[in-house]
């Protein structure tokens, strides 16, 4: 408990220092790219910002949520210490092979992008991942056919935005998905029943299958008590903080350094599983555990922000928000039946349950988010990271 502690206090002060200091990202995390898209009469040109490493690694991001648990990972990291000139001459060299898991086409004409320009920054805490930009380019056929853009699952998840005339065109891209036709004149037009689908299967897909850091916290909440008052009081607070911040971070109210909020949050899981150490199994919750609860919602709702902040939300803000939030619901509910199905269901009753599932459950949560803790902050050294 003293390193925890410790890790704690460090974490607190170090968000008080950067409030107002640059963005940095968390340590080895996958991390979607984002594309800004211009589509001309005659020319596309694309602005993607990314982690370009894992990408000339070969580290399939479509497989792990952080590049230290590829096979890849010393070949990323030895990419990670190269100067700016040299990081780029291993981007252009591997380019080749990288263009060939891009679809970009115009009609059912393939296009053939080409590197414009690569922006590396210089080398800094080598621990810590570097978005560099690079920017493509492709000539476009004659004629008004859109364009559809692109790639491989392997590379990642993408975030394009089409800049042009009217509303914006936004679009989270998993698993390989292309985006909408986006028109050479004007952008690409979405529905309220698209945009709502779409916001709610990425809500989910921030819980199930890629937010173990929040699958755990729901978790620790259901170890709690079973009885069904305890459970939904946490639930309840827990929805309508993360919903309130979640709302504030992506409208830019709320402006949060994020591999703070990522360590907070994993310090979060840390304390609610250790409180169900000391004091769960109650039928009757108090009003302390629901303010702890709530006030780790707050930061749970800044990093489900994180993607959202810079995704924007289009003209159907409210209705993105919502479906972004109510896709979250869904998969924090499935988390807890399916904990109540395996776990709750069938030991629940049994005079043991406390002692040998919730108890060892709540204390292997809370070391996995201890390690957590240290490994976003930069104290865990050359350990693995544990997913």
């Amino acid at each position: 408990m003293a390193i925890i502690l410790r890790s704690a206090i460090r974490v607190m002060l170090l968000a008080v220092l950067s409030i107002a200091g640059p963005r940095t990202v968390v340590a080895h995390e996958v991390q979607p790219a984002i594309s800004d898209v211009t589509v001309g009469a005659e020319r596309i040109v694309i602005e993607i910002t990314a982690a370009l490493e894992p990408i000339i690694a070969g580290v399939d991001q479509s497989e792990v949520s952080d590049t230290d648990a590829s096979p890849q990972a010393s070949r990323n990291d030895e990419l990670r210490a190269l100067p700016p000139a040299a990081l780029a001459a291993e981007f252009e060299a591997a380019w080749a092979g990288l263009a060939s898991g891009i679809t970009l086409r115009s009609g059912d004409m393939p296009l053939a992008p080409e590197i414009v320009d690569i922006e590396v920054p210089d080398i800094g805490d080598v621990a810590f991942r570097r978005d560099s930009a690079v920017t493509i380019a492709a000539d476009l056929p004659s004629g008004d056919d859109p364009v559809i853009f692109g790639w491989d699952a392997a590379l990642g998840d993408l975030i394009v935005r089409q800049h042009g005339e009217g509303a914006g065109y936004d679009a989270y891209l998993t698993s390989g998905a292309l985006t909408e036709p986006m028109p050479r004149t004007g952008v690409a037009t979405q529905t309220l029943g698209q945009v709502v689908l779409r916001y709610v299967v990425s809500g989910f897909d921030h819980i199930i299958p890629k937010g173990l850091d929040h699958i755990l916290f729901v978790l620790g909440l259901f170890f709690y008590s079973l009885n069904w008052r305890p459970l939904l009081w946490q639930i309840s607070a827990f929805t309508v903080a993360h919903t309130v911040t979640l709302a504030l971070a992506t409208l830019g109210i709320v402006q949060p350094t994020m591999w703070i909020v990522e360590a907070l949050i994993a310090l979060s899981i840390v304390w609610v599983a250790v409180e169900n150490i000391w004091s769960g199994g109650r039928d009757r919750i108090g009003w302390g555990r629901v303010a702890v609860v709530f006030g780790f919602g707050l930061l749970h709702g800044m990093g489900f922000a994180s993607v959202l902040s810079e995704f924007g939300l289009g003209s159907h803000f409210v209705a993105s928000l919502v479906s972004f939030n109510v896709g979250v619901e869904i998969g924090q509910l499935t988390v807890i039946a399916v904990a109540f199905l395996l776990l709750g269901l069938p030991f629940g009753e049994k005079p043991w349950y406390r002692r040998r599932v919730a108890l060892p459950g709540s204390l292997l949560i809370a070391t996995i988010a201890a390690y957590w803790v240290l490994n976003r902050i930069g104290l865990a050294g050359d350990l693995p990271y544990l997913t």
